[in-house]
């Protein structure tokens, strides 16, 4: 493709060489040791693999043309290679990413989700009951991964849970190219933030929730909002906002389309009422245009409900059938590190959950004390180089729900483990409640299943589904599930297939 077709409606100035003469053939990249030749480097400032410094080495490896902003300096090595600048090259690199890429936004319907909590959880929840429902060939992009069904789809190891713009346009185009007609993603509030999402075509963004975190990327609740909104001034079609949450009042105003409301506790477009919660699940009746229609996920909790609707709601802006969406929520699996369950032989139940903010913590506990019969033990931690605030509030709130706390590593990444762990024990130490302080995660793992007895509830809480744990700049292979597993020899169940 040519690269002037890439740069059309685009403000930019040539620096030298012809866009018209330029053919990038090898797709567009932020990373320099990613360049092929025939890539388009886009040099965004502050990329940790990219960025202006690392013009020569893309130009080496054979860039065909390179995006630069201003004060950009070249190198001698440009030659007469094709170097354009323009004002941001995170914004232009989103759109040349969809452009070559077929703008495949456009063929497929999109749902973005945004929120502190429930995002990965609505995005399992809608590519499930759009297969149980219909057979519909759905892809997730997000925390756990891109799939299409259980088939995963290949990319270089990364943790970011919304892809950067020229590897997002790439899996949308692969999942264009493989016949799905719905793709679900996960819009992180740094994602939108850095135009990832740009130029994607959301048909319906969601709106969860917002509470306290990230304020290390974002420096204020203010900001972290309003990144978070920046889904909903422009950016989608359709609306499907959460009316519980005080922040939904602020979308309809900005969005350009129609909104959609969903509540537990105020009047909104789809309802739930009459909540019966037990281990297993929670039960409860969905109201929707006059209509009443008795509703059961297998999942416990108010926050999973409010996911249920979220989901219910975004799938019939859609288009799709209400009443087969009510029927498939109770038939969905298990969400992989989203208030996951097992037993083990000696009749504990463990249950792991990605619950790493003060809110998320406070909700999945308040859940379970709903129904534990017995004692209720937390294995947490907080993680380093993240919003320091939170931790003796998570402290706190461990301490409040529990009868003993395990406190541990989450991904301590550059901090001190032992250093991270002073800031939480004074929280659990002003409740009162006993706790165990081990930094290395299994070990405190094992701590808590051997402390378990009959009927007791072990939460492991803070990394979810996550296949790693991350200690300075190494991604070391670690999950929560495998290691309870392995620590109590229960067996693993593999998820159905997906129709295909």
């Amino acid at each position: 493709m040519k690269l002037s077709e890439l740069l059309a409606g685009q403000n930019h100035h040539i620096l030298q060489g012809d866009p018209e003469k330029t053919y990038i053939t090898a797709g567009t990249v932020f990373d320099a040791d990613r360049v092929m030749p025939g890539s388009l480097f886009i040099a965004v400032p502050g990329h940790e693999e990219g960025g202006p410094g690392a013009v020569a080495p893309a130009l080496a490896r054979g860039a065909a043309a390179v995006l630069v902003e201003d004060g950009c300096v070249l190198p001698a090595t440009a030659g007469d290679v094709c170097v354009v600048r323009v004002p941001d090259t995170r914004s232009a690199g989103a759109v040349a990413a969809s452009l070559y890429h077929g703008e495949p936004g456009r063929r497929m319907d999109m749902v973005a989700i945004t929120g502190t909590n429930g995002k990965t959880s609505v995005s399992y929840m809608v590519e499930s009951v759009l297969r149980l429902s219909e057979g519909a060939r759905a892809g997730v992009i997000g925390t756990a991964g891109s799939r299409i069904g259980d088939e995963l789809i290949p990319m270089p190891r990364s943790v970011l849970t919304t892809p950067e713009s020229p590897d997002l346009q790439y899996l949308l185009g692969c999942m264009r190219d493989r016949g799905v007609g719905t793709v679900v993603l996960e819009a992180t509030s740094m994602g939108l933030l850095t135009h990832r999402v740009d130029r994607t075509f959301v048909d319906v963004g969601v709106f969860t929730n917002l509470s306290q975190d990230h304020l290390d990327d974002h420096g204020t609740m203010d900001n972290y909002r309003d990144a978070k909104l920046r889904l909903f001034q422009g950016l989608c079609k359709h609306a499907v906002v959460n009316a519980d949450d005080p922040v939904g009042a602020l979308i309809g105003p900005m969005m350009p389309g129609e909104v959609t409301t969903y509540a537990l506790d105020t009047e909104a477009d789809y309802r739930a009422t009459d909540l019966v919660v037990d281990a297993s699940g929670t039960r409860f009746t969905l109201h929707h245009d006059g209509h009443k229609y008795p509703a059961a996920i297998p999942a416990p909790g108010r926050f999973s409900v409010s996911n249920a609707l979220a989901t219910v709601a975004a799938c019939h802006t859609l288009g799709h059938d209400l009443s087969g969406l009510v029927a498939a929520l109770e038939r969905m699996p298990q969400i992989p590190g989203r208030f996951e369950r097992v037993t083990t032989a000696a009749g504990t139940s463990v249950i792991v959950d990605y619950a790493h903010s003060p809110d998320s913590l406070n909700k999945v506990l308040g859940t379970i004390r709903g129904f534990a019969r017995a004692r209720v033990i937390t294995v947490f931690g907080c993680g380093g180089d993240r919003d320091t605030t939170k931790r003796a509030e998570m402290g706190t709130i461990a301490g409040t729900h529990s009868d003993l706390c395990v406190v541990t590593s989450d991904n301590p990444r550059h901090e001190d483990p032992e250093a991270i762990l002073d800031q939480v024990v004074p929280g659990i130490e002003d409740t009162g409640t006993p706790y165990e302080r081990l930094a290395d995660r299994r070990s405190a793992i094992a701590f808590a299943l051997a402390a378990a007895g009959p009927e007791d509830i072990v939460l492991i809480a803070g990394k979810g589904s996550e296949p790693h744990q991350t200690v300075g700049d190494q991604l070391l292979p670690f999950s929560d599930m495998a290691t309870v597993r392995e620590l109590a020899d229960i067996p693993v169940v593999r998820r159905q297939p997906a129709l295909r």
